[in-house]
């Protein structure tokens, strides 16, 4: 069997690792930083081990499922009711069901009609190859209309994608849509899901497996370059040396790639340098308190610099009543913002939430965090299918992805499953 190098531990690099193995190849994964999980990761939150980066699973995340039986945690997965939440003029008013919708003031009745029939639509709809040349402005404003976008979506488009956010694909919008919109028993009923104990969970046992299988997954070993000869991959030099290999799958992000695998053909290279990214500052705060009762709060008001609050808490319970609560800002890292230090963001951040509930102040904050990322997002526009390249190279036992190979779907553990599988299905016996 093949001597494979897996080059990040992410979830990605992680179920590869498994799969591999557990088909008999020799297995070793490569991860930069000192902890398995990438984005995944947990740490310490005064107390609670949480992620840096938010995660949930919804009920059409099959390859989640299905890994999580075959290594024996098909029990862990916890269902919760959630709802969502809109803040806008001030106000904090319902969303995501029929009623919250027409009972929401601040856009006119046929356009809450024409917003509800995309989002029903959406979620019956199967095929996106139709919508994969077009903008979600284009697509949003034909079946909704201009005050729809305007409105309610080009806010929260332009605090994620800034100069980018009218040329957002609309088919990575409706796969979102329709993901949220297929985890519901009834138009009134959400239900979204998590992992006992977190994510940590998953990322632990896949270490463990990889290891039972002779596997090993090495920490603190940056991969440096992918080596070949020939035409073919012969290994990875990495921190500590020269790793062989018959096969390499690399999950790094694609910014890296050019450099990583100095033998690409140029135009290979074009391809991965062509993709934009965004970053990221994920805050997190600890609250004596919840902020809403809702799980994702959308936020559109003009001095409001965030999209919305993600209170992870009113998903995954945690002790005393005490309420965890994301604050993502997501902008490209030539932002001066992304370069402002922890406190100022911290601050401006906790500034939101007290707009969103005044009654929360600072005797309430228990711990607050930065987490951030600078390849966080792929900038996914009209034609982004043909702008990929393939995910096995012209190199002979090369494969490259990242979660941008997702697309059209979003960044998400079931997509990193999904993908590692695939790829350690084409290694040769």
């Amino acid at each position: 069997m093949a001597r494979l190098i897996v080059i990040g531990a992410g979830a990605m690099g992680l179920a590869a690792g498994y799969h591999a193995a557990k088909a008999g190849h020799q297995v070793e994964v490569l991860e930069a930083g000192p902890e398995a999980g990438g984005m995944a990761a947990h740490f310490d939150f005064d107390g609670v081990s949480i992620e840096r980066f938010y995660h949930f699973v919804c009920k059409t995340d099959a390859p989640t499922f299905k890994l999580l039986d075959e290594i024996g945690l098909g029990d862990a997965m916890r269902w919760r009711k959630t709802t969502m939440g809109y803040f806008s003029g001030g106000k904090l008013h319902p969303w995501g069901d029929p009623i919250s919708l027409l009972r929401y003031p601040n856009v006119s009745l046929m356009a809450r009609l024409r917003y509800g029939l995309l989002a029903f639509v959406s979620t019956r709809r199967e095929r996106w190859d139709a919508l994969e040349t077009q903008s979600a402005k284009e697509w949003i404003t034909r079946w909704s209309g201009r005050e729809v976008y305007e409105k309610l979506w080009r806010p929260l488009f332009e605090l994620k994608f800034y100069e980018y956010a009218d040329n957002v694909s609309a088919a990575w919008i409706w796969t979102r849509v329709k993901r949220i919109g297929r985890s519901r028993k009834s138009l009134f009923d959400e239900q979204l899901g998590y992992i006992e104990g977190g994510s940590q969970t998953l990322v632990d046992r896949l270490v463990e497996r990889i290891a039972a299988m002779g596997g090993s997954v090495r920490l603190s070993t940056p991969a440096k370059r992918v080596v070949t000869e020939g035409g073919r991959v012969t290994g990875v030099e990495a921190a500590d040396g020269f790793h062989p290999a018959d096969a390499v799958i690399s999950t790094m992000p694609t910014p890296f790639v050019s450099a990583a695998v100095p033998d690409l053909p140029a135009d290979w290279k074009a391809k991965y340098d062509a993709i934009n990214n965004i970053g990221v500052c994920c805050l997190l705060f600890k609250l004596k308190r919840p902020v809403t009762p809702h799980f994702w709060v959308n936020i559109s008001e003009p001095d409001v610099a965030i999209p919305g609050l993600i209170e992870f808490s009113n998903l995954r319970p945690i002790p005393n009543g005490e309420s965890i609560v994301f604050v993502p800002y997501y902008m490209p890292v030539t932002n001066p913002k992304f370069s402002w230090d922890d406190e100022r963001l911290l601050d401006e951040a906790f500034s939101y939430i007290r707009r969103v509930n005044p009654a929360i102040g600072p005797q309430d904050v228990l711990a607050r965090k930065v987490a951030r990322l600078r390849y966080a997002q792929p900038i996914c526009e009209p034609g982004f299918a043909a702008k990929l390249p393939p995910v096995q190279t012209p190199i002979a036992g090369l494969q490259i992805a990242d979660t941008c190979f997702y697309y059209p779907e979003d960044r998400g553990i079931s997509e990193s499953v999904r993908l590692a599988e695939e790829m350690v299905a084409r290694i040769p016996a």
